[in-house]
């Protein structure tokens, strides 16, 4: 019954941790929309954020998130193995790992020092983290 309650706890901790990256991804997609500029109707804003180059590098996150989404929505629970591939997945993009994605990485830390939103947004992911055993 221990490893059917572990299973459980790793689902209920790759959920919120999908639900901080939403929140992450989001600070960034508004700074990232105010440095572009102009960007017309909603339509036009999500066009401009899944095909302009300007938001390219987002599309990593993205992609992960939407990995993290359809795990979840799988009947089977999470295992530990699983929850960690997603945390050193995240950790190469956002950090502390230092063999992680330098252009990601680049854009990102750039990012990370304009706004508070963000910094709360990523301190949030981090604490998650720091909670699937690494």
């Amino acid at each position: 019954m221990a490893s059917a309650d572990n299973e459980l706890a790793n689902n209920a901790k790759l959920t919120a941790l999908a639900r901080a990256l939403r929140d992450l991804h989001k600070q960034l997609i508004h700074v990232e929309t105010q440095y572009f500029g102009a960007v017309g109707s909603p339509l036009e804003h999500l066009q401009l954020v899944a095909n302009h180059p300007h938001f390219a590098w987002l599309q990593k996150l993205s992609g992960l998130m939407a990995q993290m989404d359809e795990r979840l929505d799988e009947p089977e629970p999470v295992t530990l193995a699983e929850a960690r591939t997603f945390r050193k997945a995240i950790e190469a993009l956002i950090g502390p790992s230092e063999s992680g994605d330098a252009e990601f990485r680049a854009k990102y830390n750039t990012l990370l020092h304009d706004g508070t939103d963000i910094v709360m947004a990523h301190g949030a992911v981090r604490k998650l983290l720091a909670g699937i055993d690494g």
